[in-house]
């Protein structure tokens, strides 16, 4: 009932400012006819009446928002009268948007997205406000041990998963696969087949994780090294494979690109690694401190996922995924959003 009675506020609110509205009754249903909706809105704009029926739901995740769709497309068209069909929920995303347009309902939402049309009249408003609880859902579903159930999701996004299987190669539990797989489900970016779980929207997804990503936390230090171009290429070839047990390390966002994609050259280059793998690199390279001037930086990261998700595009190079690549590449500035967009058209083009 709390809802409902924000959800006829927020729509009193969204209406009341139309000059040309004469009239305008919001009411909770009646009629034993009205029961299957939440709200009645009577409108009059010019002597003539609108009406609006309203579905108001708790969550605005489109797998709870299509059943709604087609129940207010029902009851619409059930009706003697034309009757405008709109949803309402707390929040809708974009792709709940979306929805709602693919099926031609109205809509709004509590934190002020709106698009009403009914006779000439059409409103249209966007926030770039999201709730708290929303953002919490995101970054809770892109943390560490989250991410790298999603990374080996989308480097098979037709592959079905079962809990266990997907639980072992991303080295966490089996619940925590669990609350993964609901979130993607909940959001319509991954189905439930018989075999298991598959991304059916990894595009979705992958933005998403974009505007939501945060770096992997780490100590940055910053060195300068002698060697250059194939001296430097050969240097690292001739490191001791990245292990557990000799120390792992993946060259990261340009310099990974570089392997994957390449886009444009920068004069520094980027690893990953963990506090092993920094020594192997301290030996090999030559390097030595840099207080400026520096040509590599190394990251040693608190969670070692990542090097879970690796790629060898040849013999004794390792880099990031192009997943993680990308998301690096995105948040690196206007040269990394360039070069994450090329390397997103070359290595992230998924035919489902």
């Amino acid at each position: 009932m709390k809802i409902e009675g924000q959800a006829a506020e927020m729509l009193h609110r969204i209406l009341e400012h139309i000059p040309s509205i004469e009239r305008l009754e919001i009411r909770r249903p009646s009629t034993a006819g009205e029961r299957s909706i939440d709200l009645v809105a009577h409108i009059d704009i010019f002597g003539r009446r609108h009406t609006l029926v309203a579905e108001v739901k708790a969550s605005g995740q489109p797998r709870q928002v299509r059943p709604a769709l087609l129940m207010l497309k029902d009851y619409a068209a059930r009706q003697a009268e034309t009757v405008t069909p709109v949803f309402i929920a707390p929040y809708l995303s974009a792709e709940a948007q979306a929805l709602c347009r693919e099926y031609d309902v109205a809509f709004l939402d509590l934190e002020g997205n709106a698009r009403l049309a009914f006779g000439t009249f059409f409103i249209a408003r966007q926030v770039a406000s999201k709730p708290a609880a929303e953002r919490r859902e995101l970054r809770s579903l892109f943390k560490p041990k989250s991410a790298q159930v999603l990374r080996q999701m989308l480097r098979e996004p037709n592959r079905p998963w079962r809990v266990a299987e997907l639980a072992q190669a991303a080295h966490v539990s089996l619940g925590h696969v669990s609350n993964v797989r609901t979130a993607l489900v909940e959001r319509e970016w991954a189905q439930v087949a018989d075999e298991g779980v598959f991304l059916s929207n990894p595009d979705a997804l992958l933005d998403a994780w974009r505007e939501a990503y945060e770096p992997p936390a780490g100590k940055r230090q910053t060195f300068y090294t002698t060697l250059h171009g194939s001296a430097f290429t050969e240097a690292l070839r001739a490191m001791p494979a990245s292990s557990a047990e000799t120390g792992r390390v993946a060259l990261a966002t340009f310099s990974a690109a570089q392997w994957l994609a390449a886009y444009s050259r920068t004069g520094i280059q980027y690893f990953y690694a963990d506090k092993m793998g920094l020594q192997q690199l301290q030996t090999a390279l030559h390097l030595s401190p840099a207080g400026k001037g520096e040509n590599v930086v190394v990251t040693v990261l608190d969670d070692l996922g990542v090097f879970l998700d690796t790629d060898k595009p040849a013999t004794g190079i390792v880099c990031t995924s192009p997943v993680q690549t990308y998301l690096d590449l995105a948040h690196a500035g206007e040269r990394g959003r360039e070069a994450a967009e090329h390397l997103r058209k070359e290595k992230l083009q998924w035919s489902l």
